[in-house]
């Protein structure tokens, strides 16, 4: 924990990015890592693809966390950056694995909280979940359409919309 919270993401390679995801063996360092520290780096956009298709838990929590991370921590990318990996959370929603499908949903809940567009875009996509045979996929879905259409986030992105207009 202490390495991840002095580590550059600045200098770390993209080679030491996937060492030390090779290495997770527990959901708070894996979301220290992709989170915090790996949604700043320079390669942070690549990561999400190569992780999500891991057959490590570890690793591919770290894709999703890293989702939620960018969501969060990247104010200056695109919407079609988000656009662009909610087919990941569609693969991804039938894993059932407790870890993996927690950090599938916390990415499409945190890129539907960004702004109305993307709230939409998680909707629909929450809704394409919801439609997979899988229990694991389910609850993904359940889960994120709960928080995604309650009135606390629609009224959050309401003030942000107005804000900006």
């Amino acid at each position: 924990m202490l390495a991840l919270m002095l580590a550059d993401p600045q200098r770390l390679t993209s080679a030491d990015a996937d060492r030390w995801a090779r290495q997770l063996d527990s959901w708070d360092l894996c979301d220290g890592f992709a989170y915090d520290l790996m949604s700043r780096t320079r390669f942070r956009w690549k990561k999400p693809a190569v992780w999500t298709r891991s057959r490590h838990e570890f690793v591919r929590r770290a894709g999703y966390a890293l989702i939620a991370g960018l969501a969060v921590h990247d104010r200056e990318a695109p919407d079609e950056r988000f656009i662009d990996v909610l087919p990941l959370v569609v693969a991804g929603a039938t894993d059932s694995r407790n870890f993996v499908r927690k950090a599938v949903n916390w990415a499409l809940r945190q890129i539907g909280k960004r702004n109305r567009h993307l709230n939409r875009a998680a909707i629909a996509c929450a809704g394409q979940v919801a439609r997979l045979d899988a229990p694991s996929a389910r609850w993904v879905a359940s889960d994120a359409l709960r928080e995604l259409r309650s009135p606390a986030v629609q009224q959050r992105l309401a003030r942000a919309s107005s804000r900006r207009a």
